[in-house]
């Protein structure tokens, strides 16, 4: 994993030794010496001096804190922590015993919370632990992820509508940030995060009531925000409505997410965060639940009616939600759920917004592979796609090829024949109404 990362800096390190070893023995050279004694060249090269300093201090960059509230600076650009290698690069290496290596940073998708079954509200107790670890984005490719449980997205949460709920937040001990989180479902400053900002070893806990019925995005909100949430600190919570939802065959969880390294997609080893690329809107990687996919872990069967709850970790770029031959009998859009809430149904493709939602059904009705992509299709590239893997009965007058083209052929003579007929058939008919009216 860190072969990359120690041939470059190896490479930045004898480059450097290198050209201040070729500049010792030039400057040693007999002629170099009585170029610069010659009084000539003093003056431009005090000039050139002045010009290459202004340069750069006319291109400096600061921490522009007046663009983002007092209590939410930002770090960008050119100074969002944290970068490695280089500048945090020694005391990343000194404590990366102390990160866990997890062999599947992907959430199951299957790990959804069973439906509510009861009919009374409670106080339902709930605990998350932020922790920083490494694993693979695709194989031979490793990133420092920033995880609620040790996972992207974090464990879906579901209560129920006027429930409340103690949530406990921990930061592991071994994490390097401090980290919060900010859940949309809740209503409060900073979404709890105000009260749930924890350092390393801190533990927190929020009181609050799921006031409004909906699929929401749960998240880290520590400044730099934008930083936390491009390293995988986002998940969803569903606050079923009282009257709960319709029931269905399966319930699968996938949130879109997006990570910014520097380099090349598809550069091996440790990949280093790229705060430039987070800024500029240009990921390197963009996944469902966490990685790009190696096998289907999504699993259904020909005539299921199938939920799944969809989220957008973001933090840049709007999902379009869409499954290769499948229609969507069913949308709730932007998660929206309850009496008055809008249902889309027969849909092709939705948006779900960053820091957004959606709830979509479907039902297979043919066996094979279905793909789940974000429809800015460029992004199957980087990773944004997964496999629904439907096993049954093939259903030949929904979905089948014709084994023999004569019969389209002949098929298609006919329909011609038969508007040929019609078409004379019409216009005899007119023509006798023409005369009969003289």
């Amino acid at each position: 994993m860190y072969t990359y990362l120690i041939l470059e800096i190896i490479a930045w390190i004898a480059g450097f030794v290198a050209i201040v070893v070729f500049l010792e023995h030039i400057l040693k050279k007999k002629s170099v010496k009585t170029f610069f004694k010659r009084k000539w060249v003093h003056i431009p090269l005090i000039v050139l001096i002045i010009s290459i300093v202004g340069a750069i201090l006319a291109n400096r960059t600061y921490t522009p804190n007046f663009a983002m509230p007092p209590f939410m600076h930002s770090m960008a650009p050119g100074k969002m922590a944290p970068t490695l290698p280089i500048v945090n690069i020694i005391k990343f290496l000194l404590d990366r015993d102390d990160f866990e290596r997890v062999k599947d940073i992907g959430q199951d998708p299957n790990n959804v919370p069973a439906p509510i079954t009861r009919k009374e509200n409670a106080e339902v107790k709930l605990h998350i632990t932020a922790k920083e670890v490494i694993s693979e984005v695709a194989p031979d490719i490793y990133f420092n992820f920033w995880t609620f449980e040790g996972k992207v997205p974090g464990p879906m949460l579901r209560v129920m509508e006027g429930d409340t709920i103690l949530l406990s937040f921990s930061n592991d001990k071994t994490s390097l940030h401090s980290h919060s989180i900010d859940l949309h479902a809740v209503s409060g400053p900073g979404g709890g995060a105000k009260i749930l900002s924890s350092a390393p070893g801190e533990t927190k806990t929020l009181k609050w009531k799921a006031i409004n019925p909906g699929l929401y995005i749960y998240h880290c909100a520590f400044p730099n925000v934008s930083t936390h949430n491009s390293h995988g600190q986002y998940g969803l919570i569903l606050v079923e409505p009282k009257e709960g939802l319709s029931k269905v065959d399966k319930e699968f969880y996938i949130v879109q997410g997006e990570l910014y390294t520097e380099g090349e997609t598809g550069k091996r080893g440790l990949q280093v965060f790229d705060s430039n690329a987070l800024i500029d809107g240009h990921p390197n990687y963009v996944t469902f639940n966490g990685k790009i996919e190696s096998t289907p872990r999504l699993h259904a069967k020909v005539g299921e009616k199938i939920r799944i709850f969809v989220g957008n970790g973001g933090v840049n770029l709007i999902s379009s939600f869409h499954v290769i031959g499948a229609i969507f009998d069913k949308v709730n859009p932007e998660g929206s759920i309850g009496k008055d809430s809008t249902v889309f149904k027969n849909v092709q493709t939705t948006a779900v917004l960053p820091g957004g939602s959606a709830i979509v059904e479907f039902t297979p009705r043919e066996p094979g592979q279905y793909l789940l992509v974000d429809h800015a299709l460029s992004r199957m590239n980087l990773g944004a796609w997964a496999v629904l893997d439907v096993t049954g009965d093939v259903n030949e007058d929904v979905y089948s090829e014709v084994p023999n083209p004569s019969v389209l052929e002949n098929s298609v003579t006919k329909i011609k024949e038969t508007a040929t007929t019609t078409k004379k058939v019409k216009s005899t008919s007119s023509k006798t109404k023409a005369m009969e009216g003289m």
